[in-house]
Parts: C-alpha cells; structure tokens; sequence
C-alpha cells in the first residue's frame, strides 16, 4: 500500500508535502504527428521509468505474487495513471502563439513492464483543433517536480507527418542556474514546498518548439 500511494504520488500528481526534487527518473521519447489537415493530429507519449521504482510498483500490484505483472495488474496500474493525472493535464504542455491549449482524455493508455522496468505508452490530443500556424511549443513534464520526465536524446522528440516540412523546430533545454536567477523574487520555499505544482515548473522543462 506504501508503495501504490508512492505510485500515485510521484507520476500521477497526489498531493503529498515536502516535494523539492524528483524521487522517480522516467526516459521519455514524444512523436508529434501531423494530420492531413494540417493540424496536430495527436502527440505520442512513451515512458521508461527507474529500475527501483519499476521494482517497487511490481511488488506492490503483483497481487498473486508470481513476480511478474500480468494483463488484470497491468491495466489496474494504467488506468489509476490515467484517471490521476487527469488534473495536470497529463503532463502535457501546449502553447499556441502564447495561448494554453489543452489535452483531452487519452482513449489510448497502456502500461508493459519489460526488462524490471515499467513502460507508460498514451496518446494525447488538443481539446480543440490545433493548426501548424505561428509558433508551437510543446513539453512534457511534471508540475509536482517529483517524476524527472527526461529526454535524453533531441532526437526523442520528433514530428511525423507532411505538415510539419514547412515548420522550423528546435528543442530547448533551459539552463535550471539561469531559471533561477531570472526568477528569484518567485522561487521561494512555497513555490519548491506546493505538492500541487506551479505553472512556473514548466520553466525548467524541454520542450519542442515549431514555428510554421
């Protein structure tokens, strides 16, 4: 049970005190795909968390104790991810032209655990419609600051579709020292200390940005 509100407090956003820095480490790949439209048609998300966190969420929803997860556990583990992360907007961020856009419900939400490690695979949408016009900028991250989402490589952040070949992109990767230093007067221990998050956290987190 310890280790399920672990669960529920490090991916999915439950309020817990004290949350100054990550606990839980998640490599991340993002693949934005254009439609035939010319709009965001859908972003998808796959995560590869920590050995040791991957370790304790095994022991905590193995409910027959055979050391594996089977298709029961492992869709009990998605849905409580999906269904909780839901007011952080899925650890999804958009903006369009400066304007927040926000994602849907996924429909598609699953969990593998494959190599001691728990593997997250969704696929986010816009609310609304969301044209390749002007500049984009899209990041995944948590508002808790207790998962790291971390994409390793530029390259684990990529567009798909014809729509983007007329879009400059480039991955940002803000630099934390000079975050806080543009940023003193408002990272105080409230802002550090609010189990709930800040839209401030997205200030330390890669994202892509696309200007079409």
């Amino acid at each position: 049970m310890r280790t399920r509100l672990a669960l529920i407090a490090a991916l999915l956003g439950t309020p817990l005190p004290a949350f100054a820095h990550p606990h839980v480490f998640a490599e991340a790949r993002l693949e934005i795909v254009a439609g035939t439209d010319g709009t965001v048609s859908e972003l998808r998300n796959v995560w590869r968390f920590d050995d040791i966190f991957s370790s304790s969420v095994l022991m905590d929803f193995d409910k027959n104790s055979d050391l594996k997860l089977d298709h029961g556990e492992l869709n009990e583990i998605a849905e409580t991810i999906r269904t909780s992360i839901a007011d952080y907007g899925f650890f999804t961020s958009i903006t369009a032209n400066g304007a927040s856009v926000s994602v849907a419900r996924p429909d598609v939400f699953h969990v593998d655990f494959k190599d001691n490690q728990l593997l997250v695979f969704f696929v986010a949408k816009p609310e609304k419609v969301l044209p390749l016009k002007g500049k984009l900028s899209i990041g995944v991250y948590d508002p808790t600051m207790y998962t790291a989402i971390d994409f390793a490589n530029d390259g684990d952040m990529v567009t798909e579709g014809d729509g983007f070949k007329l879009c400059k992109r480039a991955v940002v990767r803000p630099d934390p020292d000079q975050i806080i230093a543009e940023n003193q007067a408002n990272l105080t221990s409230a802002f550090f200390d609010d189990p709930a998050g800040s839209d401030m956290t997205k200030l330390f987190a890669t994202r892509l940005e696309l200007t079409c």
